[in-house]
């Protein structure tokens, strides 16, 4: 037990370096000649510590490259490798420049702890240092009429090759970068540095320009997109009321509006609203006549209903005071009297 608890105690310190820390990116490619950032981020605990970059797996053969603590790391001339570290971010850069293919590896950002009971907290990445070609965004737009820079970027290897820049599809269009490198025409314009880039830019972007381009040196070769939009109408439309087929200019002019034609207008409208009050008027009048027609009805009926019942009652009291008369006992004839 006590052993275990030796181990526990003794792990302790390394805890923070293998749960958190520090964090970068875990694999980076780069083409050989160019310069590559490699950011650092740390925890605000750390925002104080010295930070460094080594070469190697572990940290105890780590071969130490750049430190913040070393002012030609910090400040460097001609140095290849250097580190900035920003403490309001969190983050310190690495930057190495002019990079080989033997600089391919295993690479690490660390926070000094200090301490033989502090390990220092780290992050690792793989570099790959490759040959070839690359663009620096295989996918460009622009507006119709804009202009857009396409960067090709190559290896060291590939400084004195000839370049060319070419439309897929068609190598009848490809554009040979002369001797001074660069070329220019009315439509693009293209310059080669000699150290690991040549731009191609188009000067005034038009619709048929859409497609697919790639730019050579030597043997190799990377594909960029390019896309133009419609440029964007800044024109009001204009609605009109003309019909199907017929054409806005076709159109008669408007008829300016006189002071006759205004009179006329008004007349008008006061016509239409003494036709509209004599209709509504008549039918008021229509619907009180039909009104006391059907009460006159009612009465007319009201009355002959009373005259009949009158007759009723008189016949049905004659009945009461007459007398019935049976002159032969066999004989089914009567009198009433």
């Amino acid at each position: 037990m006590p052993q275990v608890c030796i181990l526990v105690l003794s792990l302790m310190p390394w805890i923070p370096a293998l749960l958190c820390g520090v964090t970068t990116v875990k694999e980076l490619s780069v083409l050989e000649g160019q310069t590559l950032a490699i950011p650092c981020h740390y925890e605000p605990q750390y925002a104080s510590y010295v930070k460094y970059w080594c070469r190697g797996r572990m940290r105890e053969f780590c071969s130490s490259l750049a430190r913040t603590d070393d002012t030609d790391s910090v400040n460097p001339s001609d140095g290849k490798v250097s580190i900035f570290d920003d403490q309001v971010q969190l983050v310190f850069t690495v930057t190495m420049k002019g990079l080989k293919e033997d600089d391919s590896g295993w690479y690490m950002c660390g926070v000094e702890r200090g301490g033989v009971w502090s390990a220092d907290v780290a992050a690792f990445t793989n570099i790959k240092v490759i040959h070839g070609m690359s663009a620096a965004n295989r996918r460009l737009s622009g507006e119709e009429g804009s202009s857009v820079t396409v960067q090709c970027l190559y290896s060291e290897r590939y400084r004195e090759s000839e370049k060319r820049w070419c439309r897929s599809g068609d190598w009848s269009s490809c554009v040979l970068i002369g001797s001074g490198g660069s070329y220019v025409d009315t439509s693009v314009a293209i310059n080669d540095d000699r150290i690991g880039t040549f731009t191609v830019t188009f000067k005034k972007l038009r619709m048929r320009d859409t497609g697919w381009y790639f730019c050579t040196s030597g043997q190799q070769q990377t594909s960029v997109q390019v896309l133009v939009t419609a440029r964007a109408s800044t024109t009001v439309p204009v609605m009109s009321n003309a019909a199907p087929g017929q054409s806005v200019a076709s159109l008669p002019p408007p008829k300016p509006i006189t002071k006759d034609s205004s009179k006329f207008l008004t007349l008008e409208s006061l016509m239409l609203c003494g036709t509209f009050m004599v209709l509504v008027g008549l039918a008021i009048f229509a619907r009180k006549m039909w009104k006391m027609h059907k009460k006159k009805a009612e009465q007319r009926h009201a009355a002959a209903m009373k005259a009949r019942l009158t007759e009723s009652s008189g016949e049905a009291s004659d009945l009461q005071n007459a007398t019935v008369v049976f002159l032969n006992s066999n004989s089914p004839k009567a009198y009433v009297y």
